[in-house]
């Protein structure tokens, strides 16, 4: 009786989620990806990665020292 208490609202929580995702706002793959060739030439100048890091010292990839004076 249990197992079958715990189906039903396993299911019913299903149903909820796909009803969620079924009310979500779809927009077509074309116009996606116009808005993101839009952000990213907007944003070019802000990527470290196109553009570089000012010092080394602002660099987060950069190697770590493994010397430490105590």
């Amino acid at each position: 009786m249990d197992m079958m208490v715990s189906s039903l609202q396993q299911q019913r929580a299903i149903t909820d989620q796909l009803r969620r995702e079924a009310g979500i706002k779809r927009i077509p793959v074309s116009q996606a990806v116009e808005d993101i060739i839009k952000y990213i030439t907007e944003h070019e100048q802000e990527d470290c990665l196109l553009v570089g890091f000012s010092s080394q010292k602002v660099n987060p990839f950069r190697e770590k020292s493994s010397c430490a004076v105590l």
